[in-house]
């Protein structure tokens, strides 16, 4: 069976029963969030959670420091983060909400980890490669190496068994899936009917790839991108700046003119139309009209994220609260896994009394 097929079935049992679901998601805290995080991951977290599913999100503040000298401003960028979950409409009642740094026994789940992995296995991995590629000569850390090990950590600590993902994030998954079957075969069971470890699935997000306005891939770090932060002002300045081409007449053809595909197809987001059917309605309206009406749409979409998240910012101790509860409760989850991994691994030095 196909990834694909394995997430369609994942999809069909979700909507039987989600309650049998453990989903890991999560982000590096690097920058704002903006619109390709929008439609491509947050409103589908939004969604699993309300369908029942226990859901993690892991703000990977020690994944910042895996190909950078520094951290930056990275308090206010994890507030940031936490703003925008809630606004879109996570909910710290129904999700666990925590960053890494506060979470030790999540990263005690490395050592037994590494143990189970090749070196040649990690350089493998794509995401090692193209930083491998892309160091001119300057040495890689040892983090940026062990960058699967530590993805694997972040999803089995909690046991999810369903991750979504991209298909350019398959191989991560599977390096999950690898250590969870070797742990499985190398150290064994605390219960003999079941594995410490789940095989996490990937459950595959559909594909919306939303350009920036330069028209490159959307991107914190190139300036390009419509933040869920900005005002309305701020959104129709840069949409102003948007790329199309000198063809009047608006149609829908994402691999001859991406400019105005991307724009056609945020209106279509935004507002739950077929782009067909917003190109058709612009017509030989031109550049002008469909920028007017993709400010109008995102605007309008959102405007109550916007404003929830306004009030968010404004009460940084309820984010810090929000914040310290999801550790808490992240911190129960990975202690009770450590201990379940400690005991297969016969490292359980602690039940002396319970011996007497």
């Amino acid at each position: 069976m196909t990834a694909r097929q394995r997430s369609a079935d994942i999809e069909k049992r979700l909507a039987e029963d989600a309650s049998q679901f453990r989903l890991l998601t999560g982000d590096r805290p690097t920058g704002a969030l903006h619109l390709g995080h929008y439609f491509g991951s947050l409103e589908n977290r939004v969604r699993l959670q309300n369908a029942g599913v226990a859901t993690f999100v892991v703000i990977a503040d020690y994944q910042v420091i895996t190909d950078r000298d520094g951290v930056g401003p990275i308090r206010d960028r994890v507030l940031s983060l936490i703003c925008d979950y809630l606004a879109v409409g996570l909910d710290p009642a129904r999700s666990v909400i925590f960053v890494h740094s506060a979470v030790s026994a999540l990263h005690q789940l490395m050592l037994p980890f590494l143990a189970l992995v090749t070196d040649a296995e990690l350089r493998r991995n794509p995401t090692v490669k193209s930083e491998l590629a892309d160091t001119d000569g300057r040495p890689m850390s040892g983090l940026m190496l062990t960058y699967p090990v530590h993805q694997a950590a972040d999803i089995l600590f909690c046991k999810a068994n369903v991750v979504p993902v991209g298909k350019d994030q398959l191989p991560h998954l599977e390096q999950a899936r690898v250590i969870a079957r070797r742990f499985d075969d190398v150290y064994g069971r605390v219960d003999p009917q079941r594995p410490v470890f789940p095989r996490p699935e990937a459950l595959l997000s559909q594909a919306v790839n939303i350009l920036g306005v330069d028209g490159r891939k959307m991107s914190k770090s190139r300036g390009n991108a419509i933040e869920i932060g900005m005002s309305a002002d701020q959104t129709a300045k840069l949409i102003r700046r948007a790329v199309t081409d000198s063809d009047r007449l608006v149609t829908w053809d994402p691999e001859r003119r991406p400019g105005v595909a991307n724009l056609v197809l945020l209106v279509a987001l935004c507002t739950g139309r077929a782009p067909q059917d917003v190109a058709d309605e612009i017509g030989n309206g031109g550049a002008a009209a469909l920028k007017a009406l993709a400010t109008e749409a995102i605007n309008e979409r959102l405007a109550p994220v916007r404003a929830r998240r306004a009030e968010l910012a404004a009460d940084p101790g309820y984010l810090l609260k929000v914040l310290t509860e999801g550790n808490a409760a992240a911190t129960g989850v990975a202690e009770q896994t450590l201990d379940e991994v400690r005991a297969a691994m016969h490292m359980n030095y602690d039940d002396y009394d319970r011996r007497r």
